[in-house]
């Protein structure tokens, strides 16, 4: 189940995003104390607001029946960031690091930086698809290596030379499974009255 993926033409509608909870303290002087207890942010999605036909509807209560409400987890391709790269340009190779080469180590795990006015931040890819992408020193390869499509790991038939720049890219989906009962739909129209259908981030 966990390899299911969301109806793509429903989550090209859908809204959501990362979250990123902080605890905030407003002192006596008016002054603020912010921490988070998170290493990573969660993303949420809604979506009802990619539903627009009765159909697509039952697609969405279907799904719910198989995935046995909040109970397993699917895939979701959030449209505003599946690439390697921003989502108007193709993937390259060389698009994010994916480790460097020791003489030992084979499997190396997907991630992808984001970075804004010299900060950045590393976001851990679990669930690659299609065709990744993989570089060394900045020549694509093809062959020597396998990509685990369920957990994100890079393995290497040959532990890459020491000193070895390894890079990526690809696509990717995002793991949520849904975060609410789905028993207030009624259908009064086109498409009746659906209930907001909140979609939660896994932590794998």
């Amino acid at each position: 189940m966990d390899d299911v993926i969301f109806p793509v033409h429903i989550s090209h509608g859908s809204a959501g995003g990362p979250d990123w909870p902080a605890e905030i303290v407003t002192l006596g002087s008016g002054a603020e104390q912010r921490n988070t207890s998170w290493s990573a942010p969660l993303r949420t999605y809604d979506a009802k607001y990619g539903v627009r036909k009765l159909d697509e509807l039952y697609e969405i209560l279907s799904l719910y029946h198989v995935a046995m409400g909040r109970l397993r987890g699917f895939r979701l391709m959030d449209w505003s960031d599946y690439r390697s790269c921003s989502p108007q340009q193709m993937p390259r190779a060389i698009d994010q690091a994916l480790g460097g080469g020791d003489g030992t180590t084979t499997s190396f795990a997907l991630s992808k930086r984001y970075r804004f006015a010299g900060h950045h931040f590393d976001r851990r890819i679990t669930k690659p698809y299609g065709s990744i992408l993989i570089a060394i020193d900045g020549t694509q390869i093809f062959s020597g290596f396998v990509v685990d499509l369920a957990s994100g790991v890079v393995t290497f038939g040959s532990a890459p030379p020491a000193g070895a720049v390894l890079t990526w890219g690809g696509q990717f989906h995002v793991p949520v499974r849904f975060d609410s009962r789905l028993d207030q739909t009624q259908i009064r129209g086109p498409i009746g009255d659906i209930p907001s259908i909140p979609l939660k981030e896994l932590r794998l």
